[in-house]
C-alpha cells in the first residue's frame, strides 16, 4: 500500500473512533500531499507526487513541528511544545525506522565511495546519493556535518 493510501485509511479510523487530534494531523498531512500535487501538476506531471516526495513532505513536516515544540518550550508555552510533540508522533508513523549511528556512518561511507568522492568539493554528490536512497530515515541536518567530517579527514 503506498504512502497515500496509508494516510487516507489512518484518516477514516481516525474519523470512525474520533480521534480529534489525530485526524487534525492526518488532515494537515493530505493537504501537504495536495499542494503538491497541484503543484506537480502545473509542472506537466499528471500522476502527482510520488512516495519519495511523500517521505519528504513528511520529513519537512517533522522538522517544523520539532523547531516549533522547542520555540514553544523556550517561551514557557509547555502545552503547545507538547501538541507539536503529538503531531510528530502521527506523522512518524508513515515514515520509515530512523537508521541508528553505526547505519548512518555505514551509509555515509557507501555512499562517499560509491560517489568516488575525494574532497570537501564533493560533498554534494555524497548528499545527492544520501537523499536518493535514505530519504525519511535519516536527519539530514546531523549527517550533512558527518560527511564533512569524513571528506574532510579523508
Amino acid at each position: 500500500m503506498d504512502l497515500r493510501s496509508r494516510v487516507n485509511s489512518a484518516l477514516k479510523q481516525a474519523m470512525r473512533d474520533k480521534q480529534a487530534m489525530r485526524l487534525s494531523t492526518l488532515r494537515l498531512i493530505n493537504a501537504a500531499i495536495k499542494d503538491q500535487d497541484i503543484a506537480a501538476r502545473g509542472e506537466g506531471q499528471d500522476e502527482g507526487v510520488s512516495d519519495a516526495q511523500v517521505l519528504a513532505i513528511l520529513g519537512k513536516m517533522t522538522k517544523q513541528r520539532k523547531e516549533s515544540a522547542q520555540a514553544y518550550e523556550e517561551g514557557g508555552r509547555l502545552d503547545l511544545a507538547e501538541r507539536e510533540r503529538e503531531e510528530i508522533e502521527v506523522i512518524e508513523e508513515f515514515l520509515p525506522r530512523q537508521l541508528g549511528e553505526p547505519e548512518l556512518a555505514k551509509a555515509v561511507d557507501a555512499a562517499i565511495s560509491s560517489t568516488g568522492a575525494a574532497s570537501i568539493r564533493d560533498m554534494g554528490k555524497v548528499m545527492a546519493e544520501l537523499k536518493t536512497k535514505y530519504t525519511g530515515q535519516m536527519d539530514f541536518g546531523k549527517v550533512g556535518p558527518m560527511v564533512k567530517d569524513r571528506l574532510c579527514s579523508g
